[in-house]
């Protein structure tokens, strides 16, 4: 497949308060950009619980829906927007499955992460998602365009 082909997309990758807490901001960011993938917009921020709840709405009604709040109200998160050729589903296997214990070695949750609700690291899981979590967290004028140097 030549590069051309390969879809270029963005997504939403926010560390939880554990992760900033535990100091794994650099490690994290790290991984990322070696990948390959660009960091088009970072901030740390308290998430308010109207937007911790609007971010995970599908979830609401769920027996960990309160916790999940609870947790990513708790502590500073680090919000990304990061770009890349099919970005989305290359942070998907860069973070590892939902529950740390299932996740490989060798992703994020699997190396960081011990608990389904504290498991250091959100990644959108689908384009629709990913508009949509970028929406809560940034401004248009917030994201920078830019490309890697060749």
């Amino acid at each position: 497949m030549r590069q051309s082909d390969v879809k270029k997309e963005r997504t939403l990758v926010f560390l939880k308060p554990g992760a900033i807490m535990r100091g794994l901001m650099g490690e994290i960011i790290t991984r990322i950009e070696r990948k390959g993938l660009l960091i088009t917009a970072l901030k740390l921020v308290k998430l308010s619980r109207e937007k911790a709840e609007k971010l995970y709405e599908m979830h609401k009604g769920k027996h960990f829906f309160e916790i999940l709040i609870e947790h990513v109200t708790s502590g500073p998160v680090l919000a990304m927007v990061i770009e890349g050729p099919n970005a989305i589903s290359v942070m998907r296997n860069m973070v590892g499955k939902t529950n740390p214990l299932e996740a490989a070695p060798g992703t994020i949750r699997g190396d960081y992460a011990l608990d389904v609700t504290k498991n250091v690291i959100h990644a959108s899981d689908s384009p629709k998602n990913a508009e949509r979590e970028i929406r809560i967290f940034f401004e248009e004028n917030e994201i920078i365009h830019y490309s890697e140097i060749s």
